[in-house]
């Protein structure tokens, strides 16, 4: 059967791109491999810049029902110190929420079908391969034609546009768990650090705090070496014992569900459109996860692809490349300064003395950056 599009992923950035697309007008088919709701590894935090696509799409409201309380403020825990300064708010939406996934992909899939999008969940694309109309893709007993293949399954899930790189030390391996009872103070969002990592906590859906962080390889060896235990189970053990702020947050608290991993993450920019391909979401590109910008990229990509389709990919690729790389090389430029051994000393000192440095890296990040289509 032919589409306009074949979608591969049903995430935020698949699922927002196959709605908007047939919103306008377009035949889109979307595949998903997995079956929903499901838990991710995910900070889960929404930039107030992306609130006005969710609004578009027509689920801000019930998102927001459900969602954490407004994040107004940025910190950092980091040894034994904690600093706090303003979140940049936008003109549009004046703060950013934070929601599961559980919660959040089911709403945007269903926005995709009710917006008239042909949704094969849960498949596996079996096979991809042109000819002279485009791709052909072959899933669930079926050949799907398109001109056009949307690729927005991630950056470490196995697909027909994913690469997969050989281990190494300094790979960075994504875990999450879900807290009760944590002693964050509400409507802040700190940025944790500990010696081979950093981590994020933030209020989110059901008074729950989400810690969600990022641990080199050879740390994290290091940790089950010395604390035992699980992998989530010692990295806690890790971070605790190297941030005060940390342990004290969760003091008292308790783990609700499993511990959550995912990677190797690997940042950096992979670029938007490949001969037909228009990559989304953490295919394009994907931010170290310290600066919380990963859902909201993984949307307003998708925006950006909806609103350039008509004008073509090589106008897409500009779009994306203005409104994403420099979130990309920043956040590489703040993990290089906090991540590798021995560096963080310094920078921590600097943002204790100087906290409002926080308030402008959530601006590099793009929190206060309203995403543009130009021509």
């Amino acid at each position: 059967m032919s589409w306009d599009a074949i979608v591969i992923g049903g995430g935020p950035s698949g699922s927002t791109a196959a709605a908007l697309l047939a919103r306008g007008g377009k035949r889109v088919a979307l595949i998903e491999k997995s079956q929903f709701p499901r838990r991710k590894v995910c900070g889960e935090y929404i930039s107030a810049t992306t609130w006005p696509i969710l609004a578009e799409l027509g689920v801000a409201d019930g998102l927001a029902a459900r969602a954490g309380p407004p994040v107004t403020r940025v910190g950092l825990f980091a040894r034994g110190i904690s600093v706090e300064a303003p979140m940049p708010a936008p003109a549009v939406v004046a703060w950013g929420r934070a929601v599961g996934r559980e919660i959040l992909d089911p709403a945007l899939l269903d926005a995709a079908r009710q917006a008239g999008v042909h949704v094969i969940q849960p498949a596996t694309v079996e096979a991809v391969s042109r000819d002279d109309s485009g791709f052909v893709v072959s899933v669930a007993g079926e050949e799907l034609r398109a001109p056009r293949i949307v690729a927005a399954a991630g950056s470490w899930e196995r697909g027909p546009f994913t690469q997969r790189a050989e281990p190494r030390d300094s790979d960075l391996l994504g875990f999450k768990a879900r807290f009760s009872n944590a002693r964050l103070p509400e409507g802040l969002m700190p940025l944790v650090l500990f010696p081979g990592g950093y981590g994020g906590l933030v209020h989110t859906d059901a008074a729950e705090v989400s810690f969600s962080c990022c641990v080199r390889r050879d740390t994290l060896a290091a940790a089950r070496k010395r604390y035992g235990g699980g992998a989530g189970d010692a990295l806690i053990a890790h971070a605790t014992a190297h941030c005060r702020a940390l342990r004290e947050t969760l003091e008292g608290a308790w783990r609700h569900g499993a511990w959550l991993s995912a990677g190797p993450i690997r940042p950096g920019i992979r670029g938007g459109v490949d001969d037909g391909v228009l990559r989304v979401g953490n295919a394009a590109g994907e931010a170290h996860p310290l600066v919380a910008e990963g859902i909201s990229m993984a949307i307003q990509s998708a925006w950006l692809l909806a609103r350039c389709w008509d004008r073509g990919a090589q106008v897409y690729a500009r779009a994306w490349h203005d409104t994403f790389a420099g979130r990309i090389r920043a956040s590489s430029v703040f993990a290089a300064l906090t991540v590798p051994p021995g560096r963080s000393r310094a920078s921590v000192a600097v943002l204790e003395r100087l906290p409002a440095v926080l308030t402008l890296g959530a601006r590099w990040s793009g929190k206060a950056r309203i995403p543009q289509a130009r021509a």
